[in-house]
């Protein structure tokens, strides 16, 4: 077996295994798909559902997530990134959301996804959320592969949440720390000394 290339000795311990990750991303992608055909009341397959579904992957935390759960889901479905900035550079302290992009376009009458990789605060989520509402979406509902067992900013609960962790920065399957660690396959913590401020807060 290839070990794992030299710059992953910086991580400290695997939270979430592949394996782990790959079975509940299925398992979230199977329940994303049987809501969304229960609320349009069609197959998601036929021309009546086409153009009905957009996901909105908040980039680049959620690339890798989005990637693996679009690819399990049995349906058309269009994509529109936007990306939210709220980790500045090696700070691993959130300093508020605020939208870095613009928002998809012509979300009216839609019924939308987010897609995010973790959630913490609240913020990320909850400016999106209201955005996207306000432009007029059928529905819209959240999706977050992580979700961190912190008090939040803003009060609000994915629609769908892959797994619970403890109050840790995390790394891996999309999530980085100073721009590094995204292409890590698992979810990790990294060692105490690579974090140059020693804080343990999250990502968004």
């Amino acid at each position: 077996m290839i070990g794992a290339p030299p710059v992953f000795i910086e991580v400290e311990k695997v939270l979430i295994d592949r394996t782990r990750i790959a079975e509940r991303v299925r398992e979230m992608a199977d329940a994303i798909a049987h809501d969304l055909e229960q609320e349009l009341a069609v197959d998601l397959n036929s021309p009546e559902a086409e153009g009905r579904v957009v996901f909105v992957p908040i980039m680049t935390g959620a690339m890798i997530f989005t990637a693996d759960l679009v690819r399990e889901l049995p349906f058309k479905l269009s994509l529109g990134l936007v990306a939210v900035s709220s980790y500045p550079g090696e700070s691993i302290t959130s300093k508020g959301a605020h939208l870095a992009s613009d928002l998809p376009a012509d979300l009216k009458g839609k019924h939308v996804v987010i897609l995010d990789d973790i959630l913490d605060s609240g913020q990320t989520l909850s400016l999106l959320h209201k955005a996207i509402t306000e432009q007029g979406a059928a529905s819209v509902r959240t999706c977050v592969l992580l979700s961190k067992q912190v008090e939040r900013v803003v009060d609000i609960k994915p629609d769908y949440q892959g797994f619970e962790i403890p109050d840790a920065f995390v790394v891996g399957y999309g999530l980085d720390y100073n721009g590094y660690y995204r292409n890590y396959p698992e979810i990790a913590t990294l060692k105490p000394t690579v974090i140059a401020d020693g804080s343990s807060e999250g990502h968004g």
